[in-house]
């Protein structure tokens, strides 16, 4: 019974409900793939309990080795990745195949904590070592090409090291090279990258065209009404109307199915989870190594929500980043499940 001591319940059972939610979603909309669906959850509990066993100080020290296994594997999916829409962000082993990206986020996680929580973690040398890895990991990233993910990898090391404490003038020099390069950035986006954004500042430049999806998602989200049109009674989604209804804009087919109710349950069983991750996180504010790690998950599972949900609700740009647990994909439940299985190890 030891071993079940730092299971939070809270989490647990907001956990359960999001994936009945998700599992209820997917048989209304894509119920060909309700199997598949409840075979990555089985493969993100297994996952759960063998890192929840094994422990997040296990892997403190290994994170040179962690970070040349990945190394290894973004290597072989550039050279040998299944080749999806002009990406590739897949590899096959086996009988199974895997989005490297999404397995790299608790590892990465780890590799971060641990290069910050040194006490030399702000001497030159460690601070070249890890921007060294942070680059690399979103080179590898961006040229598979995934900008979303590359930006949100980046996005979580600046909050890991904003926690991480470093000096003021640091944070004031970083922010103030972000700004000086957003003007830049949109010359490195591809066409489609750059429709999105001018989809999402004009709505109604080209309805049937640049912003297509975002309409067809606010009108799904808005045909749900309060109580939603009932488990398989979609229309929006189960006549295609609206693109990747499984994928992109699942959040979009749950409300048009389960209605405003079921949206906010589902948005509120996220806030349990970030909250009772902020608590952990602030109980273990003397260990900085699962202080960070625990800031890490709560970024990588949050900016997704944030990013996902915006996007569906028509208040963000349209990108490719997963709502976890609710979009369906394995690689980004089973990760997912690592992040919390080391979290709440701790």
């Amino acid at each position: 019974m030891k071993i079940l001591k730092s299971l939070d319940i809270w989490i647990i059972t907001s956990l359960t409900g999001i994936i009945l939610y998700a599992a209820f979603n997917i048989f209304g909309i894509y119920h060909q793939n309700i199997l598949q669906y409840f075979a990555f959850i089985i493969t993100g509990i297994a996952a759960f309990a063998f890192f929840y066993k094994a422990g997040l100080q296990l892997f403190r020290d290994n994170y040179i080795a962690l970070f040349a296994v990945f190394l290894f594997l973004f290597i072989a999916t550039l050279l040998f990745g299944e080749n999806i829409r002009g990406s590739k962000r897949w590899i096959d082993i086996l009988v199974f195949n895997f989005q490297t990206s999404e397995f790299y986020k608790p590892f990465f996680t780890i590799i971060i904590a641990s290069l910050l929580s040194t006490q030399n973690r702000f001497t030159h040398r460690r601070l070249l070592i890890t921007f060294f890895i942070v680059g690399i990991s979103f080179f590898f990233i961006f040229i598979q090409p995934d900008l979303s993910t590359a930006v949100m990898f980046l996005s979580v090391f600046s909050i890991m090291f904003y926690f991480s404490g470093v000096p003021s003038k640091t944070v004031l020099k970083c922010i103030t090279v972000i700004f000086l390069a957003i003007p830049f950035v949109w010359f490195i986006l591809k066409p489609y990258q750059q429709g999105r954004i001018i989809g999402f500042m004009n709505p109604d430049i080209d309805p049937q065209g640049l912003s297509y999806n975002l309409h067809q998602s606010i009108i799904t989200i808005g045909s749900g009404n309060i109580l939603g049109k009932g488990l398989g009674m979609s229309t929006q989604s189960r006549y295609k109307f609206l693109p990747e209804y499984h994928t992109d804009f699942a959040f979009a087919s749950l409300v048009e199915q389960f209605g405003f109710v079921g949206g906010a349950i589902v948005i509120i069983l996220f806030g349990v989870i970030l909250y009772r991750l902020f608590n952990k996180a602030a109980s273990k504010h003397n260990d900085s190594f699962s202080y960070l790690f625990i800031i890490g998950t709560i970024s990588f599972i949050g900016i997704p929500i944030f990013v996902n949900i915006g996007m569906n609700m028509g208040l963000l740009p349209v990108t490719g980043i997963a709502l976890p647990f609710i979009s369906y994909g394995g690689s980004s439940i089973v990760s997912t499940m690592i992040m919390l299985a080391l979290a709440l190890s701790i």
